[in-house]
């Protein structure tokens, strides 16, 4: 087995993993965590695919987008945990008063 397509494979392996965690899990940091491992499924396939020749040079064009998707796959971690955060804690923090009106007796 040559080993580009172990790295497609394995790549194929992780995001079929990643994408049944991703829908049999109810809890959003482990949906974010699946989320992450089928980016990175993804990328195994695209640089295993890279090579595209007999003579073993690799195309820089999958490389570069790789390298491109790991930018945003990080930032898109950032904003997916930033509004976990905020949707896990809104459970938790008080409410605003029940009335907002003011009261008849205030001058």
């Amino acid at each position: 087995m040559k080993p580009w397509t172990l790295y497609a494979l394995s790549g194929v392996i992780v995001m079929a993993a990643a994408l049944y965690g991703l829908f049999s899990t109810g809890y959003l940091l482990r949906k974010v965590i699946a989320a992450n491992l089928v980016g990175s499924g993804v990328f195994l396939i695209l640089v295993a695919l890279a090579r595209r020749s007999s003579s073993g040079t690799p195309d820089p064009v999958p490389h570069a987008l790789v390298l491109t998707g790991i930018v945003v796959s990080v930032s898109a971690t950032a904003l997916a945990l930033s509004l976990a955060r905020r949707l896990g804690g809104a459970a938790d923090a008080p409410g605003p008063p029940a009335s907002t009106e003011r009261e008849a007796d205030d001058p």
